[in-house]
């Protein structure tokens, strides 16, 4: 394989590529990608058994071939090279592929490409095409909630499946740690009919974003019992979904919360952060207490001192207390992109239902504290 390619496009496929792969794996040849290089193309796979991407940059081929090559040390040095520099990578045959750019001469030993496992190839039972800026607000606005807690593995991830919406049949993204909950919808896409509902793992959400970030992008979306993927012209990410059962969510969401309590989102938030800085790092509990047009934060701890701050808010019900983690108040409020949050509430020891504004395609649960 003899090549030369843009350094620019070489170092955002590499970054894509050296996400996946993971650092530590007892698995040599999962810490590498491989190179394929064929017509006026390379294209570049890292996968490590669950999650695979595949990219293909123009590159100018003077000899068609494939090898492998150390993902995060071949990004280091893509990423170490001069703006606008043409990177020469030249496999020799023998274990090593050269790289060069300029007066810079790297040699990386590689293992043999035949040893490059690929994930197979799944029968999608449904295909549908979607903007990537409606994808992107599906797992962003759910994924804050994803549960770190391996024993609960079915809750590690997003569930993605379809529902009947405000406004008929939705798209949804599901995430819950059984402390707080996101559910997000968006209109179902031509074609997402019979779609299997599935668990797409935290790692994969991540990686998507990459993936994402031109909200005019069209994305090709293959949903199967046991894989997604998601693909544009030159990048696909295959990924397994989480082989579990997602729990009955719509359980946990209040339905007949009375009181409404509506605050500027982004002074909310600043608001909690503030007192939250003399709370205990392990309960950051905040209390908030409301009366007539009026919200009191405060922060009672023992061992650092107190807070309150008081705020405007549109409340009209009887006055009650209510404290909540404050790391949970403002991830749910930092997901509000409207003016105002409206809060929802019964009691001081319900769970609590928050939107933003009248719109409701994002809602979010959040348990109540002791305070």
């Amino acid at each position: 394989m003899k090549i030369s390619v843009e350094r620019a496009a070489l170092l955002k496929a590499m970054s894509r590529a050296q996400g996946v792969v993971e650092r530590r794996t007892t698995i040599p040849i999962l810490s590498n990608v491989l190179l394929e290089a064929s017509g006026d193309t390379l294209s570049i796979r890292a996968t490590d058994l669950d999650v695979e991407v595949l990219e293909t940059i123009p590159a100018m081929v003077e000899q068609a071939g494939a090898t492998t090559a150390p993902a995060h040390m071949l990004h280091d040095i893509v990423r170490k090279l001069p703006d606008g520099a043409q990177a020469k990578l030249t496999d020799d045959g023998a274990g090593r592929l050269e790289v060069r750019a300029g007066r810079s001469d790297f040699r990386l030993a590689t293992l043999p490409k035949d040893d490059f496992p690929v994930m197979a190839s799944a029968d999608y039972a449904c295909h549908f095409q979607s903007k990537a800026g409606v994808l992107r607000r599906l797992f962003d606005k759910a994924k804050f909630a994803i549960s770190t807690e391996e024993t609960r593995y079915y809750l590690n991830g997003v569930y993605m499946h379809l529902a009947d919406g405000a406004e008929g049949k939705a798209l949804r993204c599901v995430a819950t740690d059984g402390h707080r909950l996101a559910r997000v919808d968006a209109p179902a896409p031509p074609g997402s009919d019979g779609m299997p509902g599935v668990i797409v793992p935290r790692k994969t959400v991540g990686e998507l974003a990459k993936l994402l970030s031109d909200d005019e992008a069209v994305i090709e979306v293959g949903v199967s019992e046991t894989k997604i993927r998601f693909a544009t012209d030159n990048i696909a990410l295959v990924s397994k979904v989480i082989d579990g059962s997602f729990p009955d969510y719509t359980r946990v969401i209040p339905q007949g919360n009375p009181r409404r309590m509506e605050v500027d989102a982004a002074e909310f938030a600043k608001a909690v952060d503030r007192v939250a800085t003399v709370s205990s790092e392990r309960s950051r509990a905040v209390k908030l207490a409301l009366s007539e047009d009026r919200l009191v934060l405060s922060v009672n701890a023992p061992d650092s001192g107190a807070a309150t701050e008081e705020l405007a808010v549109a409340y009209a019900d009887e006055a009650m207390e209510i404290g909540f983690n404050a790391k949970y108040l403002l991830e749910i409020a930092g997901q509000v992109d409207r003016e105002n949050a409206v809060f929802l509430l019964n009691g001081s020891g319900d769970p609590t239902l928050v939107r933003e504004g009248d719109d409701e395609s994002a809602v979010y649960v959040v348990m109540p504290m002791r305070v």
